[in-house]
């Protein structure tokens, strides 16, 4: 079994992540505790009675609520690289099917770069019917749109002037600048749970990030990832995988036989949440970080 990194997601944290002397010091903090990755996630706008119903609780409904803060996901990374040296900045989720890639490979090149090749890109569809409305962007064939939307990347992450004509994207003899300082662009990081992003992170991800999933689930996904990559002529090692056990499971990031269930399958990087210590208070979330590293980590 692999000894995965330590990652933490900040998110729920309401006002307070929108706070510089705050954010400034947790992901200090974060950094100087030893903590690989910091994740943010993104909705442009929540719905007040959202359609689809949430496809990740049995009641349809989030268990967070609409107002919950969610801050831009790049713009607060960049705002964490300039106060961090190592620590890796993640994108969980950016719903990339809303923006124009040729935007976001402008954006997100540009992080790398200020940040020394810092960047995790985590890309997923979304769900919320009303989010894509407000974004002007159809619902429909939003999973192809993703997968075109990756290639569109990776092209134009290229150096020299690259052509895409596609169903959704079209540029001929382009070029965007700056390349990113990670050589091919940074890692693009699937997110989903369901099979056609296992599958989908098989074929074009450099990693696989689902979400409210057992660990059992988990178990099956993964292998799905593994087999796919292999299918495809690709190396299933280098397609990373990394799991949040406490979406699924609340409060379970201290229960070292749960954590261990999901990391039987080999994973890189496991995830917690700044929240699940039951403070906003940064020497509490710091004692919460040490406790996962010395109790669950030190143990897997």
């Amino acid at each position: 079994m692999r000894q995965p990194s330590l990652g933490v997601m900040p998110v729920f944290l309401q006002d307070y992540i929108t706070d510089a002397g705050y954010t400034r010091a947790l992901v200090q903090m974060l950094e100087a505790e030893g903590v690989e990755s910091v994740w943010t996630v993104e909705h442009v706008v929540m719905a007040e009675d959202p359609e689809p119903r949430y496809p990740y609780a049995a009641g349809g409904r989030t268990a967070h609520p609409a107002d919950t803060v969610m801050p831009d996901p790049l713009e607060w990374l960049a705002f964490a690289a300039a106060c961090t040296e190592r620590l890796r900045l993640g994108t969980g989720v950016l719903v990339l099917p809303l923006h124009q890639p040729a935007v976001v490979a402008k954006r997100v090149a540009t992080l790398d770069n200020l940040s020394g090749g810092r960047v995790l890109l985590g890309v997923g569809s979304g769900w919320q019917i009303e989010e894509y409305r407000a974004c002007g962007v159809p619902y429909e064939r939003r999973g192809a749109r993703l997968d075109e939307a990756i290639v569109a990347l990776r092209e134009l992450w290229q150096p020299g002037y690259r052509t895409h004509h596609g169903s959704f994207y079209d540029f001929d003899r382009c070029d965007s600048k700056p390349d990113p300082r990670t050589v091919g662009g940074p890692p693009i990081i699937v997110r989903g749970s369901t099979e056609a992003a296992a599958r989908r992170a098989g074929r074009l991800g450099n990693g696989y990030f689902p979400y409210v999933i057992s660990p059992d689930d988990f178990a099956v996904r993964v292998e799905t990832v593994r087999t796919t990559a292999a299918t495809n002529g690709r190396d299933p090692d280098d397609v990373h995988i990394t799991v949040w056990p406490s979406s699924f499971e609340r409060g379970c990031s201290l229960e070292l036989d749960v954590m261990r269930r999901f990391a039987e399958v080999d994973v890189d990087r496991i995830v917690v949440g700044a929240q699940e210590c039951g403070s906003t208070e940064i020497p509490a979330i710091r004692d919460f970080v040490r406790r996962v590293q010395d109790e669950i980590l030190a143990e897997i």
